[in-house]
């Protein structure tokens, strides 16, 4: 029960992180390629909106889980959902854009999101 559960959150999980991935690879295009500021703005809130759908999204693999885990990935998929769900009350696109970003984050490495599929891949 928990192996398969832990996969299928996991996997669940890497989609949506390489959607991220790839929806700031076009915001990156559109901001630099372009000098489309608006267009930036439009992709921030897109992955914003991907992420604050996150903890609802992965409900019910989430209660697939042993009850420990599912606890936890609640906890922090919930915690996900809620940065991304505030900063898109706030408004802010430097807020959306540094979503999944620790403050020393270097370029290249895995955000936040990448390293939880990692460790729920672990569970399994």
């Amino acid at each position: 029960m928990g192996i398969n559960a832990a996969t299928a959150l996991a996997d669940f999980l890497e989609q949506r992180a390489k959607a991220v991935h790839a929806i700031e690879a076009e915001a990156e295009a559109i901001i630099h390629g372009k000098g489309d500021q608006a267009g930036y703005v439009d992709k921030m809130r897109e992955k914003a909106t991907l992420l604050s759908e996150l903890a609802e999204d992965a409900e019910s693999l989430v209660q697939a889980l042993p009850p420990a885990l599912a606890k936890a990935a609640s906890e922090r998929l919930g915690r996900f959902s809620q940065s991304a769900a505030t900063s898109l009350s706030v408004g802010s696109p430097f807020f959306m854009s540094a979503l999944l970003y620790p403050d020393d984050h270097t370029p290249g490495q895995p955000n936040d999101l990448d390293r939880y599929v990692d460790e729920v891949r672990g569970w399994a």
